[in-house]
């Protein structure tokens, strides 16, 4: 009998110790490097987000790509492998993102991207059902682009970005838009994010004459394109991505940035949103704890999509803990789809509905075009 009782308790402590399992929630972004404007506002906001959920201890393990393809496999690997994470945040851009996809499918770990390109979500397949992401795709923006340009007379357009998965992507989404709204593609360049000159690039747009020059590219180094296209006296209209929307990237192009317009989240203007705009509760939640923390105007759109991965998330745990403990393979599998699951959820950049075919889940509210007017982003009419 004695036996009997030792035994029970100790399934009891085996079973309670289970109960109180902690969740490890791996993070990943590109605090140094090219990307770091990027990345450092989504390490910051890291540390906002809620360190216990439906009673769990959440422990965020966070780790630095440094901008870098081959550093962002290496750290996801030590996330699945050593730390056990049972989700991962990241990465910031859109290369890391995509490298890291393989290492979350293979050890069946929820992954949500913080990077932009539709590619990290589809076309949808048996790797991606494990990836989720929460900028607003390339496609979306690509609209609201060309339908700003359609409506303000342009009728060519040039197009630069960067020479890599971010580039590319932006590029096979614009260009079938600009087709459709009967626009003309009159140049098509690249650079690379660590280039110091893009001379020869700018010279052939400026040759072709175009209405618009659309820049696709992401955080400061967007910003050379743009300094030299004025440098060399371009006058035409300069549209960017919702990829420069920080505080950086005003400070490096400054008066050459003066008018520019681009697609963005609503958290970038969420005071200038009328207060019948869904979003603008959760936007200006998210800029309030932010800037408590570090400052009036240090808010950045980038540490808001990290934001909206933690609010994923936090919405997540809750159903995944009734199937499944933290720390297993089914908990895990139960996260995931917990996330493909989650229907209408605020958060900073828009309303999140996810599906079986659609790991971004955001519609037309999560867009708006924004103008810069004297170094500060304002809502374009």
């Amino acid at each position: 009998m004695k036996l009997r009782s030792t035994l029970m308790a100790a399934i009891g402590l085996a079973f309670a110790a289970a109960a109180q399992a902690d969740i490890n929630v791996g993070v990943i972004v590109s605090a140094t490097g090219p990307a770091a404007s990027l990345g450092i506002p989504e390490k910051n906001t890291v540390a906002l987000m809620p360190t216990t959920i439906a009673g769990q201890k959440i422990n965020y393990i966070v780790l630095d790509d440094a901008s870098d393809t081959t550093t962002a496999v290496k750290n996801i690997r030590k996330l699945v492998s050593e730390d056990k994470v049972d989700v991962v945040l990241g990465s910031t851009i859109t290369p890391n993102s995509l490298a890291m996809i393989d290492v979350a499918a293979e050890s069946r770990t929820p992954m949500i991207s913080m990077a932009a390109s539709a590619r990290i979500v589809e076309p949808m397949d048996d790797k991606r059902r494990w990836v989720f992401k929460t900028p607003q795709n390339d496609a979306q923006m690509s609209t609201a682009i060309v339908e700003h340009m359609t409506n303000n007379n342009v009728k060519t357009v040039a197009f630069i970005g960067f020479s890599d998965a971010y580039g590319e992507g932006w590029y096979e989404q614009f260009k079938p838009v600009v087709e459709v709204r009967k626009l003309q593609m009159v140049a098509n360049e690249r650079f690379s994010r660590t280039d110091t000159s893009v001379t020869g690039q700018v010279l052939k747009i400026i040759a072709a004459k175009p209405d618009a020059v659309l820049i696709a590219g992401s955080g400061t180094p967007a910003a050379l394109p743009q300094k030299a296209l004025k440098e060399r006296g371009y006058t035409g209209k300069i549209y960017q991505t919702h990829g420069v929307a920080n505080n950086d990237f005003l400070r490096v192009c400054g008066k050459d940035c003066e008018g520019t317009l681009l697609p963005a989240g609503p958290v970038l203007v969420a005071e200038q949103l009328p207060d019948s705009n869904p979003v603008k509760k959760p936007a200006l939640e998210y800029i309030g704890k932010y800037e408590a923390a570090h400052g009036k105007g240090s808010v950045s759109t980038f540490g808001a999509h990290g934001w909206d991965a933690g609010v994923l998330m936090a919405n997540a745990v809750p159903v995944a803990l009734k199937k499944a403990q933290p720390g297993t393979e089914q908990f895990r599998a139960a996260l995931r789809d917990a996330l493909e699951g989650l229907k209408e959820i605020p958060a900073a950049h828009g309303i999140f509905t996810m599906s079986p075919t659609d790991h971004l889940g955001l519609d037309q509210r999560a867009r708006v075009m924004v103008q810069i007017q004297n170094g500060k982003w304002v809502l374009a009419k």
